[in-house]
């Protein structure tokens, strides 16, 4: 899955909360006893992935793995002190809240262009005919004949078939170009987070977490029972996803290729953007939703229509965001019309893939609906 939110829908740790173990016992403790043992065990899942990132070098595998899993944590734990806030120190949670969110957005940038690109990459060796092999050498290839004449028919619902030359030699060079653009962003957003995490700033954080693994910061409420409190902030959660999924266009996107959003999408960045937000915003509110459950039930898994949810969610962002790189490669100055025309093609189909998406997750969210109590 090519994300660059590797926790969505529900990639929920195995270590559970050190405060009681039934859900049942959760709610005869204190609502500060059920918060702090699961901010104890987010907080241990943080400094241990912070010690594999450490242990297993740069550019590599498991490097990779141990930033995804720190990027996890820290959403976890800010999630958390922004819904239960009541909870606790103000002004602490807003401080470190605000910390994570530029650790974990820091941290995604990296992973976001190598998955960018190779989405985009992917997407224009099925479009020109190169299929899964071909398409891992359509960055590389300077050459015109890359992917062959053959492969003018696996343009389907893009409407490249009409220019299958035009496409085939413009799909290499569009992806030379996206593999220079996204490589440099990629190795830019590498040495960012290097510093970073060499930073007095990061350091900061690292023991701020720290001590919030055995020691969290509670408000005197967080003393009355966890049946009393903790509901009222998880419900203040699930009304705000609520609010904001009532205002998406989900009879539009009753149809799986929705035409005049597809329009907006191709016209200017300023619209397309305009249009997506809504849709990334119920992304976010969703992730805060299901934190808050996993807080409430203990670390459990949330409900797997959420995470099924999520993950529709997910991939509308991704294909949003690689529309973005391809339009904005489509700009640069001089470049051939073949390139241009390949790099419209992939944009087109990266909206279409925007649209599927929000297909799929009016279908899951009306399914929720009518299993609703």
């Amino acid at each position: 899955m090519q994300h660059h939110e590797a926790d969505t829908a529900g990639s929920v740790g195995t270590a559970r909360p050190a405060g009681p173990s039934p859900a049942n016992d959760a709610f005869e403790a204190t609502a500060g006893q059920v918060l702090a043992g699961y901010l104890n065990t987010r907080c241990g899942d943080f400094l241990r992935s912070l010690r594999l990132y450490g242990e297993s070098g740069s550019d590599t595998a498991a490097a990779e793995e141990a930033a995804s899993a720190l990027r996890c944590s820290a959403r976890r734990i800010g999630g958390s002190l922004h819904t239960f806030r009541v909870l606790l120190d103000p002004v602490w949670a807003d401080q470190l809240r605000t910390e994570l969110g530029w650790l974990s957005g820091t941290l995604a940038q990296e992973y976001a262009c190598t998955a960018r690109l190779h989405r985009l990459v992917s997407a224009l060796g099925r479009l020109s005919g190169a299929g899964p092999a071909g398409a891992a050498a359509v960055p590389r290839s300077r050459g015109n004949g890359e992917g062959g004449t053959g492969g003018a028919g696996g343009t389907g619902d893009t409407g490249a078939s009409a220019a299958p030359g035009a496409l085939t030699v413009g799909a290499s060079r569009a992806g030379a170009l996206l593999e220079r653009q996204l490589t440099l962003a990629r190795t830019r957003a590498h040495s960012a987070a290097l510093q970073a995490l060499g930073s007095s700033r990061f350091h900061a954080v690292a023991d701020a977490v720290a001590v919030l693994a055995s020691e969290v910061p509670l408000a005197p409420v967080a003393g009355a029972p966890a049946a009393e409190i903790l509901a009222a902030p998880q419900s203040a959660a699930e009304r705000r996803l609520l609010d904001a999924v009532s205002v998406l266009p989900l009879a539009r996107a009753a149809h799986p290729y929705n035409a005049e959003a597809l329009i907006h999408g191709l016209s200017t960045p300023s619209d397309g953007e305009a249009q997506d937000a809504p849709w990334h915003q119920v992304r976010l509110l969703l992730r805060l939703h299901m934190y808050a459950q996993e807080v409430r039930d203990l670390g459990s898994a949330p409900e797997p229509v959420l995470a099924e949810a999520g993950r529709a969610l997910d991939r509308h962002r991704d294909a949003a965001e690689a529309a973005a790189a391809a339009a904005n490669a489509a700009r640069t100055p001089r470049i051939a019309p073949a390139t241009a025309y390949a790099l419209g093609v992939l944009h087109a189909d990266q909206r279409h893939e925007v649209e599927a998406a929000r297909y799929e997750f009016q279908r899951i969210w009306q399914r929720r609906a009518a299993t609703a109590p």
